[in-house]
This record gives structure tokens, sequence and C-alpha cells, in this order.
């Protein structure tokens, strides 16, 4: 398959720095930006991406769409994507590359190719590609090589299988361990802080595990503005394990820490007012101890 024009849907922070990247590559990259927020807007602008309005126009235009956003929202748009594939008799090739489960990408791709359309799984591990960060794109399915033509040194794109989902288990494993970790510890150092041997627990922990605690404070910083995306992605991971016959119980656990997480206010900036600050992990905990402190 020649790649020639790509779609992105959205150009959030993600999805804004892989389309810099796919630019960088010397392909033109269009957005569907009808019905977006005025965030998603001024992202689209500064990454010069081309926005053509709706979804219709966008498979219209494209060869290939990769699907980034709030994993929640995933399924929601394999059936818009279908409804233009449809209306406009196109083969588009959808990636969906949000942090789902093997199962919601079976559902996804049911959608898609029951409208015409090719699909790949997708998923995307690291942080979005700005400055010298890279980010990995795994693809799996039939044909899945043909989204190596976007790579580069900064969107490093891997072929996992030709086996439909396989990238999206992959992700989801990782998603848990990462996200699942830091889950953990900011429970624990939340109720440290409410219990009054924040100080103690600290000490001990610079004795024994300083390596784990400089990891965890080190995430929080940047951590409240994603964490509504992160809630339906611990659902996913749960659906995910319990899938393959493990206990689901822990995950759902971590989707409540983060729906709280999106609820302070911290959660509530955006990642680039997030970034425009000098917080520390530790005074992020502690504020959002504090916060729980007051909703309880």
């Amino acid at each position: 398959m020649k790649i020639e024009k790509v779609g992105l849907m959205t150009p959030g922070d993600m999805g804004q720095g892989v389309a810099m990247q796919i630019k960088a590559k010397g392909f033109p990259v269009y957005t569907a930006l009808a019905k977006r927020s005025e965030r998603s807007r001024a992202l689209a602008r500064d990454a010069g991406l081309t926005d053509v309005g709706t979804i219709e126009r966008l498979v219209a235009e494209c060869d290939v769409i990769l699907s980034v956003m709030n994993p929640g929202a995933a399924v929601d748009f394999a059936r818009d994507a279908a409804g233009a594939l449809l209306s406009t008799g196109r083969k588009t090739l959808i990636v969906d590359c949000n942090a789902i489960a093997p199962d919601t990408v079976h559902e996804v791709a049911r959608i898609i190719e029951g409208a015409g359309g090719r699909f790949l799984d997708g998923g995307l591990i690291g942080p979005p590609p700005r400055g010298k960060a890279k980010v990995n794109l795994y693809v799996s399915g039939p044909g899945a090589a043909d989204l190596q033509a976007i790579g580069g040194s900064q969107l490093v794109v891997t072929v996992v299988s030709e086996r439909l989902a396989d990238a999206s288990a992959l992700k989801m494993c990782y998603g848990g361990l990462n996200k699942g970790t830091q889950a953990l510890w900011l429970e624990i150092l939340m109720a440290a802080q409410r219990l009054g041997v924040a100080e103690l627990l600290e000490q001990q922990l610079r004795a024994s595990r300083a390596d784990l605690l400089d990891w965890a404070y080190s995430q929080y910083p940047k951590m409240p503005p994603k964490a509504y995306r992160w809630v339906p992605e611990m659902i996913e991971i749960s659906k995910t394990l319990g899938s393959a016959g493990i206990t689901p119980k822990v995950f759902q656990g971590a989707a409540e820490i983060f729906e709280f997480v999106a609820g302070t206010a911290l959660g509530k900036e955006t990642p680039e007012q997030s970034r425009g600050t000098e917080r520390s992990g530790q005074e992020v905990v502690r504020s959002l101890a504090e916060e729980r402190s007051a909703k309880r």
C-alpha cells in the first residue's frame, strides 16, 4: 500500500506530537475539527495540520487515518469512521492507536471492516515525541508493515505480528505495569500523608528503595492532566486481564484513583498548563492528599 496523505484524530497532546513527526517525514497530515474544542484547534494550528472539517471528508481525503484519542472514545470514533466509509465508498485504512483491550480491538475491527475499510491495530508506548523524546508505535494485523513508511527516529514503528490485537495486548501489559504502579504508589503516598507518617515512610524508602521512590515522584508532576484518559485505560486493562483469566479488580481500583485525580484542581489543568509549572512530585502528592481530605 502506498501512503501519500495521512489523517489523524485527534490532535491532543500525544496526537499533535505524532502528527508533527509524520509531517517531518514529508507527509501532509489532515484532521477534522468539527465539534472539536478550541484547544484541539490550537494544537492543530501549531502543528500545521490541515483541517478538512468532518470525518467524512477526512476519510475521503486520506489513505490512512490514525485514531489517537481518549480510549473511551475509540469505539464511537470507529462508528463515525464506518459511516464515512459507507457514504464515500472509500477503503481507507483506519489504525486504532488507542489504549484498548484486545476484545475492544476486535470490536473496532468488525465495525471498520464491516463498512468496507481496512483496519490495523496499534499501540503507542512512550511520551509525546517532542524535543528529543521518542514514542514507539507497535502495529499488528495483516499488512502491518505498510505503517513503517510513516516511521522515523522519534516515531518508531515496529511490526509485532500479522495477528490482530497483538499490539494492543502489548500496550495493555506495559500500561498496566507503568500506570498501575503509579496508581499504587500514589495511593500509598497519599494515605501516608493523611495518616501523618509521610516523613517517616519517605525516610524508610530512601534507605531501602530510593530508586522506586524517585521514579514515582518523577511521574507525578505531569500525570494529573492525563488522569481523565487513564480512567478508561485502566478499565480496558481490567478487561484484558479478565479475558486472560486473571482478576480484573486491581485495575478497577486503579481507575477509581485516576478518576479522583481527574476531578481535582491539578487534574483539570491542560498538559500545556502543567508543563509550565515547577511542581515537584512531593508537592503533587501533598496537594492531592489535601484535596482528598477536603472531599471526604
